[in-house]
């Protein structure tokens, strides 16, 4: 089991042709007779690598690739064409697509050229089947837009890049900090977080730099800080919005000098440590207003992750349910218990202002109340707060997030279109229509 290639092409010989030589290379291989075929494979799942060709009906390969870009940029497309020349391929490398093989082309030239692009992508064979995922385990998850920030953690994990995390509260972002450090060179050295918000100033300065013997009453003896404790490794500066401006000024200094001088101490010390931070509030105002420097911002924001809030991926829903319950009931030692199926539904329609650790918090509590193997919906709908909305119906959603809704939906119900088409509101003939016209199949939903 190798990683997963999109081969795109109108050709279904050809298909079957290059198909077979990837998966004998180890590769799994998923195809696509169209590039609207194609999009609804990549919004089901993302493949490591797509391979398409450039002249087909419809969209095109040049078409596909911008489309794919737009939604994920770090995915690598390669393009085949029988009717290529040197400016169609210096045009398509320009614009960002990883390879441009003209046909007849030589099928080890082929092989080489996608096993550079899952090389490139963060992936090796063995990684997509799993031998190479701890660094992600914790992390549940079987959203598209979720897998797009993995990828692109995954890339910048061996970086040195300083790494922004920014997410409404309780989206994770300790989880994914923790992912990147555990994906990285630094993974056998300390990853260490801190709250700032949580922290005085006073005292978030010394747990930071530490500090010298008689720095301040008390301190009776020399106290090491987090930058010299996670040397070698990372430190995460979890809600550095609230961090007070004039401990910006030192921390930008260390940064800048890798260098850090204790409360009280007159040498510093060289540290080398990888800077992940966090944050829900919204820097780039506070840059603007200056309650965050400018100058600490640009530092700190190398690479940006957005993480999506519950509500942005609730596919994932089922999969965290069923998590949460499995480690709580294993905590409390009781049997796993399951939900009823209108308790799920409910969850799923919830609004979650307080994302992922809210759910869990709210599974924890029926846990403890459950008196039954089945909690029921009257003690969800107790832990819920009132103002708990359904989805949004079919005919709210806007044309162009048609594709999104259908895929949402057909996960959650597994590919059962019966029931799919009951929860948007459209007859089974209708919601067929709506599947053909952006190229779904609910078997492609069914494992």
């Amino acid at each position: 089991m190798g990683a997963e290639i999109l081969l795109v092409d109108d050709d279904p010989d050809l298909l079957k042709l290059i198909g077979l030589r990837l998966s004998a290379a180890g590769y799994r291989v998923k195809t696509a007779e169209s590039g609207e075929a194609a999009l609804a494979q990549t919004a089901i799942s993302q493949p490591a690598v797509v391979v398409t060709d450039l002249r087909m009906p419809g969209i095109d390969g040049m078409q596909l690739f911008e489309q794919i870009h737009l939604q994920h940029p770090t995915l690598p497309v390669i393009i085949l064409t029988a009717h290529g020349t040197i400016p169609d391929a210096v045009a398509a490398t320009e614009r960002g697509v990883f390879g441009f093989l003209t046909k007849p082309f030589d099928p080890q030239e082929l092989l080489k050229k996608v096993a550079q692009a899952v090389a490139v992508a963060g992936q090796t064979r063995e990684s997509s089947a799993g031998g190479d995922d701890a660094w992600r385990a914790r992390i549940v998850t079987r959203s598209a837009k979720m897998e797009d920030l993995l990828r692109r953690a995954r890339l910048v994990a061996d970086s040195m890049a300083s790494v922004l995390i920014l997410g409404e509260s309780g989206t994770g972002k300790e989880l994914l900090a923790h992912a990147i450090h555990a994906a990285s060179s630094r993974a056998s050295k300390p990853f260490l977080a801190i709250n700032c918000a949580a922290i005085p100033e006073q005292l978030l300065e010394s747990e930071l730099f530490g500090y010298a013997r008689g720095a301040f009453t008390g301190a009776s003896s020399a106290q090491q800080g987090l930058f010299q404790a996670a040397d070698g490794g990372t430190l995460f500066l979890d809600e550095i919005g609230d961090m007070p401006l004039s401990l910006q000024a030192k921390l930008l200094r260390v940064l800048q000098e890798g260098m850090v001088r204790p409360v009280g101490a007159t040498q510093s010390v060289a540290v080398d440590v990888r800077i992940v931070s966090a944050t829900h509030r919204n820097l780039e105002q506070m840059r603007g207003d200056r309650s965050f420097r400018e100058d600490l911002y640009y530092r700190l924001n190398v690479v940006a992750l957005r993480l999506p809030s519950l509500a942005e991926r609730r596919e994932d829903i089922p999969l965290l349910v069923s998590h949460f319950l499995t480690k709580i009931a294993t905590r409390y030692r009781k049997p796993v218990p399951t939900l009823a199926p209108d308790a799920l539904a409910a969850l799923v329609a919830a609004p979650w202002p307080g994302n992922v650790r809210q759910l869990e918090n709210l599974l924890e509590q029926a846990v403890a109340l459950s008196t039954t193997q089945v909690i029921p919906l009257s003690l969800i709908r107790h832990s819920l707060d009132d103002s708990a909305a359904p989805l949004v119906s079919f005919e709210a959603a806007r044309r162009s997030f048609e594709r999104d809704y259908l895929v949402r939906i057909l996960k959650l119900t597994a590919g059962n279109a019966a029931q799919a088409a009951q929860m948007a509101g459209r007859n089974r003939t209708e919601f067929y229509k709506l599947l053909q016209r952006h190229n779904l199949e609910p078997g492609m939903f069914k494992s």
